[in-house]
């Protein structure tokens, strides 16, 4: 019984790392100004990690590695990311006068399946960078999202 919590555990602590890094990853959001100014364009080395790339000691390799997929998945993700703000920008104005509601839930079902595809790429994404980070490195990133936790989330912006 006792080495199937473990296998549990490590199976959580794994899943866990890799939701954190996801959340790294894409919090640049799609496609936008030119890579090079590191975190969210401010200064930093431009590996597109942000501080967890410092956490993890990612070598040069690694780096290359990491910035070789996200850009894979960021041009694959193009469309999708292009055909959610098309429907956005197409969505009905609730706020005129009329409402309709078929409308609004079609929209909202076309929405939804689009983020459900990005949500899986998102997934194989993390999944081949984890695939490219050490044991340690992995160690590293589950220890993060421990602390993460304990903080909880930020507060709200006023």
């Amino acid at each position: 019984m006792k080495l199937s919590w473990k296998k549990t555990g490590a199976s959580i602590a794994i899943a866990g790392a890799l939701l954190i890094a996801a959340s790294v990853v894409f919090s640049q959001g799609p496609p936008g100004p030119p890579r090079g100014g590191g975190f969210r364009g401010g200064p930093g080395p431009g590996d597109g990690l942000g501080p967890f790339g410092r956490d993890l000691s990612l070598a040069d390799e690694q780096k290359a590695q990491i910035n070789k997929i996200q850009d894979s998945f960021r041009e694959a993700d193009k469309a999708l990311f292009d055909q959610l703000k098309s429907l956005r920008e197409s969505e009905p104005d609730p706020m005129s006068g009329s409402f309709d509601e078929a409308a609004v839930r079609s929209a909202a079902e076309a929405k939804a399946k689009i983020q459900i595809e990005l949500e899986v790429s998102r997934g194989k994404m993390m999944s081949q960078i984890a695939s490219i980070l050490t044991t340690e490195q992995k160690a590293q990133l589950a220890a993060k999202r421990k602390q993460f936790e304990r903080q909880g989330p930020p507060p709200d912006r006023p």
